[in-house]
């Protein structure tokens, strides 16, 4: 570890030497997981490819929609079922093509492949129509009144470049697939790939040909972005002035680096909930001592999880005051959030345990929890915490704890019976909570939805959602899926997170609620 730690610190090290007051020294926990553009919906992953790839539109740090690769888009005046998008014109990939309709028509398809992990955000799309080479139009099944929320991330390939090398199919991910585009970029966006270490480095350099070099700061000229998972060595390098801007800070550290000469904190809300999830669907379990059973498939035993949870103790102790602690799987930024719902969670030991004999498990059971270690803020220490809350009802928990490059698949493969996962939501409507994590599993919705639920009524509804015109109507259904989610409490909801970047004086930037930097927005003094 030593020997690592000293490796570490001289490969930043070389870069400060070398580096000017324009590059961004950048860490975070984890890295991206592929540079494919369609293979993983992950945020840090996302966070990378929005310096290289871009999407049609954008948000700013407020959550706006802000023109990307469209200029305009708007429903078509003679078909309600159709979107109309205007692309900017005189746009160039980073290998000097040309950016045209042709290409977002690629990309659609692309990423509606099976392989994709975007695919659930545009099922309802039908078809994709270059009308001309600056307009495409977008055929959904039924009007769909919200799909620009759907697209803040769905990245632009060239065709070209994707046929000519051999990528025109989304990476297998899960199988374990590498291709041309896992580990090269042609995007159109304000930084090109100069190089990549997975895990270890990516450099990427300032697009002087970029669309939008006039438009945005672009006062960053290099970025030098280095995953850190250990969180000492994190602010060690920031404090050191090998970094100088950091994400997922250790909250036990901030008074420190806020009160370092030459640095500072900033904070904000985050859009995304940290939760457990539970396999309530399956007979019986793996992960568990119960023989011919699943003590998870009944709702009182998930209710007396949920209640001995002690939320408050996890933000005053584990996060030191940076959590909100939550009673949905929604964050308050998304439209269906429900005030009364989310103060919902109470901490009951007594009422637990009732309820745990009541299901006719007053001796408790034991079950493995699947944690990640370098992904949500703090994510292995709240597992910790939970495992000692648990025990109080009788529930044993063996705790593993992985690395999220090990631990996502097994929730889309089905591995894990009790497992922790944190969810954004970047459309800021429960539909993409719902697609996700609430509709019964199947080839293109319900990918992330290790649960087991699966109820034809509700999928039904959450179906409609895409293309209920009437928003009044479209709001209840949304409600009446709510209260089925947690009167079955199909997950148990730890909290809000928090954010806090850190970053030497002179890197200017907004906090973002999706947590996802673009550089191009950075000033540098």
């Amino acid at each position: 570890m030593i020997t690592r730690i000293i490796g570490l610190s001289a490969a930043l090290m070389c870069g400060t030497i070398a580096a000017q007051a324009e590059t961004l020294r950048w860490a975070r926990a984890g890295d991206a997981l592929t540079l494919d553009p369609h293979a993983q919906n992950e945020g840090p992953t996302h966070t990378i490819r929005h310096q290289m790839y871009e999407p049609l539109i954008i948000r700013d740090v407020t959550g706006a929609f802000e023109p990307a690769l469209a200029t305009e888009w708007a429903p078509s005046e003679s078909d309600p079922n159709v979107w109309v998008f205007k692309l900017r014109q005189g746009v160039k990939f980073h290998d000097g093509a040309d950016f045209t309709a042709e290409d977002v028509v690629f990309s659609f398809e692309r990423a509606k492949q099976p392989n994709s992990d975007m695919k659930e955000l545009i099922g309802s799309i039908k078809e994709v129509r270059a009308v001309d080479d600056y307009t495409v139009e977008l055929v959904t099944e039924g009007p769909n009144p919200i799909l620009p929320n759907n697209l803040t991330n769905l990245f632009m390939m060239d065709k070209g470049w994707a046929e000519a090398n051999n990528t025109v199919n989304v990476q297998d991910f899960e199988g374990g697939e590498i291709t041309y585009a896992t580990t090269n970029v042609n995007g159109t966006g304000p930084y090109t790939l100069v190089s990549r270490e997975q895990d270890v480095k990516t450099v990427m350099a300032k697009n002087e040909n970029y669309w939008g070099i006039d438009q945005f700061p672009m006062e960053v000229t290099e970025i030098i972005y280095t995953p850190i998972q250990n969180a000492p060595t994190r602010v060690a390098a920031l404090l050191s002035g090998e970094v100088n801007f950091l994400q997922d800070m250790p909250v036990q550290d901030l008074q420190r680096v806020d009160s370092a000469a030459g640095y500072g904190v900033k904070q904000a809300p985050q859009n995304r909930v940290i939760f457990f999830g539970m396999n309530q669907g399956a007979d019986d379990i793996e992960a568990d001592n119960v023989e011919g059973k699943n003590p998870l498939a009944d709702v009182r035993v998930r209710k007396a999880m949920s209640m001995a949870i002690n939320r408050d103790a996890i933000r005053q102790v584990v996060m030191r005051g940076q959590s909100v602690p939550a009673g949905m799987i929604s964050p308050p930024f998304v439209n269906g959030w429900n005030a009364d719902m989310d103060a919902s969670s109470k901490t009951d030991i007594e009422g637990a345990k009732a309820l745990m004999a009541e299901a006719g498990y007053a001796d408790g059971f034991s079950i493995r929890l699947d944690c990640p270690n370098d992904r949500y803020i703090n994510d292995e220490a709240i597992c910790q915490a939970s495992v000692g809350m648990l025990a109080q009802i009788g529930v044993k928990v063996n705790l593993d704890a992985k690395p999220k490059a090990q631990h996502f698949p097994l929730i889309t493969d089905s591995k894990t019976d009790f497992y922790m996962l944190g969810w954004g939501v970047p459309t800021y409507d429960s539909e993409y909570i719902f697609n996700f994590l609430v509709h019964g599993r199947e080839s293109d919705i319900g990918t992330w939805n290790g649960t087991g639920y699966d109820n034809d009524a509700i999928d039904a509804k959450i179906k409609s959602l895409a293309a209920n015109t009437d928003l009044a109507a479209r709001n209840a259904d949304i409600a009446a899926i709510w209260t089925e989610v947690q009167e079955q409490q199909l997950y148990i909801p730890i909290h809000h997170q928090v954010l806090n970047w850190a970053m030497a004086d002179g890197v200017g930037i907004d906090v973002d609620a999706e947590d996802q930097p673009k550089v191009k927005y950075f000033t540098m003094k």
